[in-house]
Parts: structure tokens; sequence; C-alpha cells
């Protein structure tokens, strides 16, 4: 694997692994928001959701972004001094000693779910598609969708089909939005009520939320392993779809109509799917149940709690990551190979005047492995020793120090022991 290959797995591989800790404390942060905003419009709590899953997608990409752009994906000359491990954090070096070797299996594990993820979510809008270009348009519905549409504000135009197999109204599209109504509604629900699930559709359509559901089908592409990702994107929809009510309820005057529609659709429901804009997505008896008594929700201590002391958890176990990941670099020190030294030259002058004494040497080792620089930490007391320290250090190869599992140049300190036997 090249160089710079090598330095993007590595830092794909970090940014997943350290946003387990991250997204666990967007997630309770963010349900400690919506318990503290349980009193307020569904559009506050909506935007809160919606800034946290953007967090959630801001935080690795920035770290991503950092990574690669640091020492060991640059190939700058930027020296660490060796250090040793303490005692203490062995067990920590140990794990992500073992993590940094398996980097290349979890990102290949995680690419080829991301991979999945994408083909479904791509079949998914094509089945939609198709099912919006092939199946009949009713001109009565289509002319009262548009009237609708004109009365919601929406300039573009609005396309009704009317769909045989299909367990709830469904909007698709942003450019050219077109709702799709199952056929079974069309007959067995009466007119005004049928009116006002459409009207809850216009909604979406006027808020262009079907754009926000790709993109929320796209974070939970990419971040499809944690759990704080999906709660998250599912308080979206909720509230998406409470808001959705809120306008279907100001466009015709009566929340209870909206109720009422929604208890119906319930009704006539069977092994819906939830897709894209479904109008049952969400918890109907709760939606339901807020159209007919408005009241502010009950908090629920035992959530609250229960959140709490997960953030609580999530910020010791923060605190407790290593320093060397939480400054997000995983180093490894060079390791001397003695047997490719060869043997120095002890100077003639030297030897004939019986000089001994030890030299301690700092040299620097590049990411071949090879001795660039070296200098005279302590002195042996003679010049020709010193010198002869250097020329043979130089001679030796090194197994260089990396850095995310790429080799860096790194300084190490060696003593050369001059005696006389």
């Amino acid at each position: 694997m090249s160089l710079s290959a090598t330095s993007l797995v590595s830092g794909i591989g970090w940014t997943l692994l350290h946003f387990i800790w991250q997204g666990a404390l967007i997630g309770c942060a963010t349900a400690i928001a919506m318990i503290a905003l349980r009193g307020a419009r569904p559009q506050r709590r909506y935007a809160v959701a919606c800034g946290a899953l953007l967090l959630c997608v801001a935080w690795p990409a920035i770290e991503l972004a950092s990574r690669l752009s640091g020492p060991g994906a640059a190939g700058n000359a930027a020296h660490f001094a060796m250090q040793t491990v303490s005692s203490s954090h062995a067990a920590d070096a140990g794990a992500l000693t073992w993590l940094q070797a398996k980097l290349e299996w979890i990102v290949m594990a995680w690419a080829a779910c991301a991979c999945a993820l994408t083909l479904r979510m791509g079949m998914g809008l094509w089945w939609i598609g198709r099912l919006a270009n092939r199946d009949r348009a009713d001109h009565h519905w289509q002319a009262r969708v548009s009237a609708m549409a004109n009365q919601f504000g929406i300039t573009r135009e609005v396309r009704m089909r009317v769909i045989d197999k299909l367990a709830s109204p469904i909007t698709a599209g942003w450019w050219r939005p077109v709702v799709m109504v199952p056929a079974s509604l069309l007959t067995g629900m009466p007119p005004d009520l049928l009116e006002a699930l459409l009207a809850h559709e216009m909604g979406h359509i006027q808020r262009f939320d079907y754009l926000v559901n790709l993109g929320q089908n796209v974070v939970e592409t990419l971040l499809f392993y944690h759990p704080a990702v999906w709660w998250i994107s599912g308080r979206i929809r909720a509230e998406r779809e409470q808001i959705a009510d809120d306008l279907a309820a100001a466009h015709l005057g009566d929340a209870r109509r909206v109720a009422l529609a929604l208890s119906e659709l319930e009704k006539m429901q069977f092994a819906g799917q939830h897709l894209a804009m479904a109008a049952n997505g969400g918890e109907l008896v709760e939606r339901i149940r807020r159209l007919v008594r408005p009241d502010a929700q009950a908090l629920n201590w035992k959530a609250a709690v229960a959140m709490c002391a997960m953030a609580a958890a999530c910020l010791a176990a923060a605190l407790h990551v290593p320093a060397q990941a939480r400054t997000q670099h995983v180093r490894t020190p060079a390791l001397a190979d003695f047997t490719t030294c060869a043997k120095p030259l002890w100077p003639k002058q030297s030897l004939r005047d019986e000089n001994t004494g030890t030299v301690t040497l700092s040299f620097l080792i590049d990411a071949q492995g090879g001795v660039a620089d070296s200098r005279i930490l302590k002195s042996s007391g003679f010049r020709p020793l010193d010198r002869a320290a250097r020329v043979g250090i130089a001679r030796c190869h090194f197994k260089p120090a990396t850095e995310d599992g790429v080799p860096v140049q790194a300084w190490m300190k060696m003593q050369y022991i001059w005696t006389l036997h």
C-alpha cells in the first residue's frame, strides 16, 4: 500500500473509531435538549435535531481533514522526541496498537456496508421514480392538489399519482414534486379526510422536506454503525411530521379533521412501509393525541436520569482517552537493528593513547530507516572518539517510527561506550 493510501486508510479508520464517543456525546446532549424543549413548538426541536445531525457529520469531517493534513500524511520534517510509555498507560497503548493493526479491516468493513446502503438507497429512489412516472393520474384530484399547492404558496408544479400497492401517501422529488396516493384511499376514505392528508403532504413540499430527508439518508449511510445517528435522524422525522400536521391544520382551520384523517389512515393501513415522506412517518397515535390535546408533554424523569447518566459516562470515557488519542495521533517509536551496524573503527590515535569514554548521541532516523543526522549530547572527552561514534551510527539501519501507521522521522538517543580490554 502506498504512503498516501496508508495515510488515507489510517485517517478514515481513526476518525470512525473516535466518532463512537463523539456521537454518544452528541446524542446525549440532543436528548437532554429535547427533554428541555418538550413544551416548545416542534420547529425548535426539529432545528435542534437537524443541528445535531449536522454536527455528527461536521465533527468527523473536520477531524479527518486535520488528520490528512497532519505530519504523518504530509510527510513533513516535524521531529518527535522518543518517549517511553508509562506502566499506567500500557494497556491503553496496547489497545491502540491493536486497533492500528486492524484499521485496514475496519475501513474495508465500513466501506462495504456503506456501499450496500448506498445501493439500497439508490434502488429505493429508482423504485419511487418508476412509480411516479408509471402509474395513473386522477384528473379530479390533480386539480384539487394544484389548487391546494397555490394556496400553500408553492410555485412549482405538484403532480399526483394513484398507486395500487402503497400503504400511505408519500411525497417524492423537490424540483418536480409528486404526491403518490394509495388507490385504496380514493375509494375508502371520505374526500374531506383525504384532503387533510394531502394538505399534510403540501406542508412537506412547501418546506423542501424531501431534500432534508435525502441528506439524512446520506448521513445514515456514512455513519450507519452509530445508534445515536439513527435516533437523532428518527427524531428529525418525527418532528417533521408534527410540523406538517400543524401546517395542514392551519390550512384547513381544523386540527381535529387532520387527527381524524390520521386515525382513519391507521385503520386502513396494512403492513405499510415507512418510506421517504410517508404520512405515517412517525407515531400516529402520538400525533393524533397531540392534535386533539396540544398540551405540553410530560417529562419522563426515568429517561432524563438515564440520559444524564449516559452523558456522564461518555464524558468520563472521553477524558480517559489516552493523550496520544486525544491529540489525534498514535505514534510508535523507532526500533534499532544493530545487526545492520558496521563495527565502529577505533581511531588510531585514540587507541595509541588508550583513550576511553562514553559518547551520548542523539540521531535522526528518517522515514526509510536511515540516519539523516546526529548530534553529540555528551562528549567522551575526546573528539576522535566522538567523531567515530557519529560515523558508526550513520552506518546503522532502523525500523522507522510511525504516526498513525505512516513512517515518519524521529529522534533517538544511544550511547557508544569505548573501553579497552
